[in-house]
């Protein structure tokens, strides 16, 4: 709010001079009856400042003013006065007065405005009154008349008179008296209303000039409570026809001094809600002075930052002091209840809305648009994401509690429903803004890796729903004028589900294009040694942290991909197809091997590590279940039989007796040397090939040996012992029996551990 100091000035040592003049004016009327009775002069008519258009401007309505307020002021201004009887004992500066509140000049109070000289010389005079010009009033003014000192020191004595605060709680029971009974007929003297107008009016000009406005000694609540008083009188005689005329100078008295006194509440709630801005930049307001010719400008003195607060770094529980929350209480009631509801509750949300977003920044959260999440790469959106999650359950969990119960502190009792309104406001204002960075990552280009970051704020805005209905059932239980707040809360749930569904359908697909991505996996380059493919590897890995979030997920495929073939659990089917076109997969891929065993070895390894897996993750098995586990176990075990089949069949072949080693009982030496031949050959390419092998499951490799030598070495060791003597010692024997049994367990033990080699180099 922009004010002309020098008319702020003026507005300030103005009440106090006008106050002085009424008073000492009623006085000498009622001690000067006798005197107009005989036809005697009156009393001295006020100097010509009094009849002024600055005079006549402090009593139209401000720019700021709520509607309602405005209109009542308004009204009050184009009522007609009743006319003047030219015979009641008015003095003639009484009736000039008069004639002028009928139309006031249209200004307000408190809007900048440019003052020429001349205004600025009234402002003077105005300010500095008779002390400074005494002499020159009591050379002016007629013999046997009041002068401007006598009316002061009436004025003085008036407002001494009574209790510890002068004139205010002198009058306060007049005005509540009339404020209770108007309807009733109850009157009031007009002389009266004016007093305590500018009884109230003193008061707040010397509280704007004290350094601590809320000092313990009650002064603050009694100022309040006048102030409120003040309200209540304007409100009255507003909406009183009858009133409006009797008093048109006093009701114009009173409507001034409540904008004046609206203006001074609003700058202390701004200054209790932001103190950090406050301390920074405080206005030296220098005291009123009967010394100086002009007033001097506010200045606005720039002080150090304090380092305590600026050190700590901890958000505190409650944002204010208790004693800052009563405050703000009492000044709230006092606004709200003066008619001034909209400029208080803006001012509060504004407030209150700027410390939210400072303590969402102190966590990291940036507001970003929707373009530029979108051309972000996936490692800052990433980290974007995870500072949106941090900052969106801060919110959820306890800047709203906060918000809630400051709302229902500060505007507690009869404005309980401003305080919800206030409240709803401010939460779908922090929640719409942080619901437009779903909707940006919602739009991002889907890929696989952002599936998890996805559930993880799918799983915060799911939490966030409980949070707001019980909101919506406090707002419900209360009266029927706070259904506008329930209207917010219900568009702000709305807005939530909204976002919980764009992020939800954005998980499904993200999940279903794992589909994808395996069906157009079909590289034609076999992996070397029949290891693991990368391709099982990132399924498997990828699905098993999919499973950490399986109650997620299976509320959004509910909610985003109905099957009816899903059973109870459209998540689980759709887990076992992906299983099952892995699988197809790899079979396609088995294919690219030449050697039929090592397309065994391929799948073996393969549905082991799949295997593996899903045992090692209970939310995998649980998802999957025991029957495609028993068919995982079933399949492996039958590409171990083909492996044995195709590689040890044809060594176990060499070494049985099929009729050709012995004739009639006679051993033939020729084709036991080539059996002997054909077995060194066959270990000896078995060793050098499948010693290059992979199978990198240590169990699985275990017993793949131990079921080989099972059936290799007793075979080995029965033929040795039969044919070993058909050679006579020496070199014969060492040119065909090359392997002992234990020489073919060695081979045995050395396969499949991805090292080639030959027996030659083993020797």
């Amino acid at each position: 709010m922009v004010i002309d100091e020098d008319s702020k000035g003026a507005r300030s040592a103005a009440p106090l001079v006008h106050s002085q003049l009424k008073l000492g004016q009623a006085r000498q009327t009622l001690s000067n009856k006798k005197c107009w009775n005989n036809g005697e002069h009156p009393c001295p008519q006020p100097p010509a400042i009094l009849r002024s258009p600055f005079c006549s401007s402090i009593l139209s309505p401000p720019l700021h003013a709520n509607p309602a307020t405005r209109a009542d002021h308004q009204q009050l201004l184009t009522t007609r006065t009743t006319p003047i009887d030219p015979h009641c004992p008015l003095s003639p500066a009484r009736r000039e007065m008069d004639s002028r509140s009928q139309a006031p000049l249209k200004s307000s109070s408190f809007s900048s405005a440019t003052t020429n000289k001349a205004a600025r010389e009234v402002d003077r005079n105005l300010s500095l009154g008779a002390l400074r010009h005494g002499d020159h009033d009591r050379r002016g003014a007629p013999a046997g008349a009041a002068t401007w000192e006598q009316i002061n020191e009436e004025g003085e004595e008036e407002e001494e008179d009574g209790s510890g605060e002068p004139g205010v709680s002198a009058l306060s029971g007049e005005i509540d008296a009339f404020i209770a009974g108007h309807d009733a007929g109850v009157s009031i003297p007009e002389a009266t209303l004016e007093k305590f107008a500018a009884a109230v009016e003193q008061e707040i000009a010397q509280s704007e000039n004290a350094r601590d406005k809320w000092a313990a000694d009650g002064k603050g609540e009694l100022l309040l409570a006048a102030i409120a008083r003040v309200g209540a009188l304007a409100s009255v005689l507003a909406k009183n026809t009858e009133a409006s005329a009797k008093y048109t100078s006093g009701a114009h008295r009173v409507t001034a001094v409540l904008q004046h006194a609206m203006s001074f509440l609003e700058d202390e709630f701004h200054a209790l809600l932001e103190p950090k801005a406050a301390d920074t930049c405080k206005l030296a307001r220098r005291p009123a002075s009967f010394e100086q010719g002009g007033h001097e400008a506010d200045r606005c003195v720039l002080r150090p930052p304090d380092n305590a607060a600026h050190s700590a770094h901890a958000e505190p529980t409650q944002p204010y002091p208790p004693e800052t929350v009563d405050r703000l209480r009492s000044i709230a009631d006092t606004m709200v209840g003066a008619g001034y509801v909209t400029e208080c509750t803006q001012m509060f949300l504004v407030a209150r809305r700027n410390a939210f977003d400072a303590s969402l920044r102190a966590l990291g959260y940036e507001k970003a648009s929707i373009d530029d999440v979108v051309r972000m790469t996936w490692e800052a959106l990433e980290t974007e994401i995870a500072t949106w999650i941090k900052a969106f359950r801060h919110t959820i969990r306890k800047g709203f509690t906060t918000e809630h119960d400051l709302c229902a502190h500060v505007f507690a009792g009869r404005h309980a429903s401003v305080g919800r309104a206030i409240f709803a406001d401010l939460a779908r204002c922090v929640m719409l803004n942080m619901l437009n960075f779903t909707e940006a990552v919602a739009m991002t280009k889907r890929s696989a890796e952002k599936l998890f970051k996805v559930l993880d704020m799918y799983e915060a805005i799911r939490d966030a729903s409980p949070v707001i209905d019980a909101f919506l059932s406090v707002s419900a239980n209360d009266e029927p004028a706070a259904g506008c707040n329930s209207d917010a809360l219900t568009d702000l749930k709305a807005e939530i589900a909204a976002a919980r569904s764009r992020i939800g359908e954005s998980a499904a697909s993200i999940f279903c294009e794992l589909e994808g991505s395996i069906r157009a996996d079909a590289g034609k380059q076999p992996v070397p040694g029949g290891a693991v493919h990368p391709l099982t590897r990132y399924v498997m890995n990828y699905l098993k942290y999919t499973c950490e979030y399986n109650s997620t997920l299976e509320q959004v495929f509910r909610e985003h991909r109905r099957r009816d073939d899903a059973g109870d659990n459209p998540f689980a089917a759709q887990l076992t197809d992906v299983m099952e076109l892995l699988n197809t997969n790899l079979e396609g891929k088995s294919r690219l091997y030449k050697d039929p065993a090592l397309s065994n070895i391929f799948l073996m390894n393969n549905g082991r590590y799949m295997l593996q897996k899903i045992r090692g993750s209970p939310e995998t098995n649980a998802m999957l279940g025991e029957t495609w586990a028993r068919k995982q176990s079933t399949n492996l075990r039958q590409y171990h039989k083909n492996y044995q089949r195709e590689t040890w069949n044809r060594v176990l072949t060499l070494l049985r007796d099929d009729g050709v080693l012995t004739v009639k009982g006679h051993v033939q030496k020729p084709q036991v040397k080539d059996r002997f031949k054909q077995f060194n050959s066959a270990m000896d390419e078995i060793h050098k090939t499948q010693g290059a092998w992979v199978v990198s499951d240590e169990q699985l490799q275990s017993e793949l040996r131990v079921s080989i030598a099972a059936v290799v070495v007793p075979a080995y060791r029965s033929f040795l012992g039969r044919f070993a003597q058909t050679f006579s010692a020496g070199r014969q024997t060492e040119k065909y029996i090359k392997l002992s049994g234990e020489d073919v367990e060695g081979i045995i033990d050395e396969l499949f551990d991805g090292n080639p080699s030959s027996m030659t180099r083993r020797r």
